[in-house]
């Protein structure tokens, strides 16, 4: 059987975790690595050295699409570097790409992505981590799915911490919202956090310094009658990330520490089954299964580029006195 052969852009700490789905493997090999910086890529190959013993190392990803002739990338760069790399990897032939969220930092990058992941057939995955959970997953797919709690009516997403940042985590959590909606968004309101008044578009440094990023406190609302509440913030608070989804006949509230499920005066602990790799390693062996079988991601670049669009309307909305943003946005 011909391995399928994987390219990882962005070699460091991420990019590391990425390759680590492909261990263990037998239908795949690590055949590349591309990083702007020498010793990350001799340090990315050198952990990967007794796995895989032919990593080719590149410094332009234009090159490495070029020469190794590559059957899945995977990226794992800088907040606002995506969108390149991902339509260059597409328009090259790829059969899968992992990307790293948020998918991109502006409405333009997002649609050439999808677009050029959808014209050249390209399956595209987006680094929602929770959606590898097996926790997350229970709870929308079993608890939710199931019945549980009735029709879904509204969720509210709650980011706290220095790191409430609506790029970074943020993307995170308006996923999570967007993951028990499960529907279009339809317009959104929103204020910034005090002293952002200005944001307009990204002004951040890849997700590294939280003052590059404002906090915010936004409504979605949702084409099914479901509503979605983002409390982002202030950085101030403790650092914390969780959910309530309220139903017609209870609701749940879910962190990953754990999840609960009130009906009434009752409350039970939501149990989630264990699995042998979660998160992101559990993402990419899902693209490797994907190209190999076909299917769906459970992290599709479609559900990414909901959330790029309600961030920018959460932007846009805080330029027009907070008022209703209607989606999708207006290009050019």
């Amino acid at each position: 059987m011909e391995k399928l052969r994987v390219g990882v852009i962005g070699c460091s700490g991420i990019g590391t975790t990425h390759a680590s789905g492909l261990v263990g493997l037998p239908n795949v090999e690590l055949a590349a690595g591309c990083d702007f910086v020498q010793s990350t890529l001799d340090a990315f190959k050198a952990k990967w050295q007794d796995n895989w013993q032919d990593i080719s190392l590149y410094t332009n990803h234009q090159e490495m699409l070029a020469d190794a002739n590559l059957d899945i990338v995977t990226v794992a760069t800088s907040d606002h570097g995506h969108a390149d790399l991902v339509v260059d990897a597409a328009n090259a032939g790829v059969k899968g790409i992992f990307c790293e969220k948020p998918m991109a930092t502006s409405i333009e990058d997002a649609d050439r992505m999808l677009e050029a992941t959808e014209q050249n057939k390209t399956i595209l995955s987006i680094d929602h981590t929770r959606r590898w959970q097996p926790l997350w997953r229970h709870t929308k797919e079993t608890v939710v799915g199931g019945g549980t709690i009735g029709d879904v009516q509204y969720v509210i997403g709650t980011l706290s911490g220095g790191r409430a940042m609506l790029f970074r985590n943020g993307t995170h959590l308006i996923d999570a919202i967007c993951y028990f909606a499960e529907s279009s968004p339809e317009w959104v309101s929103a204020e910034l956090e005090a002293g952002y008044e200005a944001y307009s578009e990204y002004q951040g440094d890849g997700g590294h310094v939280p003052a590059t990023e404002p906090s915010a406190h936004g409504y979605i609302h949702f084409a099914n009658g479901v509503r979605g509440y983002y409390a982002g913030g202030p950085k101030t608070t403790l650092a914390g990330f969780r959910v309530e989804i309220v139903g017609t006949n209870g609701y749940i509230l879910i962190s990953d520490k754990g999840a609960t499920l009130h009906q009434g005066d009752t409350v039970e602990t939501i149990t989630a089954p264990t699995w042998d790799v979660v998160g992101i390693p559990a993402g990419v062996q899902e693209l490797v299964s994907l190209v190999v079988e076909g299917g769906e991601p459970v992290s599709p670049g479609s559900e990414g580029h909901k959330v790029v669009e309600i961030i920018i309307g959460f932007l846009t909305s805080q330029q027009q006195d907070n008022g209703k943003v209607r989606l999708p946005l207006r290009r050019g």
